[in-house]
């Protein structure tokens, strides 16, 4: 007669990972995984400064944008006066000077259209085709590509203000627009991007079935370009949109200026022998002016995220 078996139970701190193999503890795994990060004092302080560097600018704009002319000068610039007048500031900022504003902002929105999105068409069409191509002189592109990042653009705006003055073209949209349309740094990224974005398996598996270069780069490369795309587009929107330098050099008649140089305009006027100071326009015409940008980094945001990502983790 056999003895009946009898069960022993393990503690619930042991576990086995297959039949035979000796008892392993959890309970150290279980405080490592459960443990808090520690947190560091120093990067803290560091991350606390460099927000209260970003708010606080904003924050004196947002503030300023609600006082009238005088109260800018009676006031506390952190706090507000007596006076509420954002929307009077607005309406005023809109109609002064005939519309100008308006104008302005129309032709911001020219140079961004025109300028940021042929620099971003641009940089995914030569970044795709440097990244997945192969070609005599590849190694010089290269080069001239990381040299072209380290060269400052005020560097070029001479030689660029003289060959456009030989061709007629400057104190016209096209003066800012075509030197818009150069990113090398939109360039380098694309190029970067897709060489980990796009698998090389992917496109020999398009060609074999048929699919021409064009149709694979529309139907295939370009939804996984996506976050790269968006990542460039943001970054030369807003190289365009602040641009003030070369608007500088190249225009003269203000129905042609951008929101920079019309503001920068207005700013002046105080300093004009009979000019009118209009700082409270200025200030409310500022605040108008970062708005578009601060919705594009919001609604855009999680696709710039993973596109700054790509790549950095390797598999």
């Amino acid at each position: 007669m056999s003895s009946p078996a009898t069960t022993v139970s393990r503690p619930a701190s042991v576990a086995a990972d297959s039949p035979g193999s000796p008892p392993r503890l959890r309970s150290s795994r279980k405080r490592a995984e459960g443990r808090r990060p520690r947190r560091s004092v120093l990067l803290t302080l560091l991350t606390g400064l460099v927000l209260l560097y970003s708010l606080v600018p904003l924050a004196w704009l947002v503030i300023s944008a609600t006082k009238t002319q005088e109260g800018l000068a009676r006031s506390f610039g952190l706090w507000f006066s007596g006076d509420f007048a954002l929307w009077d500031n607005i309406r005023e900022t809109l109609t002064y000077q005939d519309g100008v504003f308006t104008r302005w902002l129309l032709n911001t929105l020219l140079y961004v259209v025109a300028g940021a999105g042929g620099a971003t068409l641009l940089a995914v069409l030569g970044g795709y085709a440097l990244a997945k191509f192969t070609f005599p002189g590849k190694r010089a592109v290269f080069a001239v590509v990381i040299g072209a990042v380290a060269v400052p653009g005020t560097a070029l705006a001479v030689p660029t203000f003289l060959m456009f003055s030989k061709m007629g073209l400057t104190n016209t949209p096209w003066a800012v627009i075509i030197p818009s349309l150069i990113s090398p740094f939109g360039l380098y990224l694309m190029w970067v991007f897709a060489t980990e974005a796009v698998p090389d398996e992917l496109l020999e598996a398009a060609r074999i079935d048929g699919a021409s270069e064009v149709r694979t780069f529309f139907q295939v490369v370009l939804p996984l370009l996506a976050p790269g795309i968006v990542t460039v587009l943001l970054f030369t929107m807003v190289a365009t949109w602040n641009n003030y330098f070369l608007p500088l050099i190249m225009l003269k008649d203000p129905d042609w200026y951008p929101l920079t140089l019309g503001l920068h305009s207005w700013n002046e006027q105080a300093a004009t022998a009979g000019g009118e100071a209009v700082f409270n326009l200025v200030i409310t015409g500022s605040l108008i002016t970062i708005v578009p940008l601060i919705a594009a980094f919001l609604l855009l945001q999680k696709y710039w995220q993973s596109g700054l990502a790509a790549g950095s983790v390797k598999e």
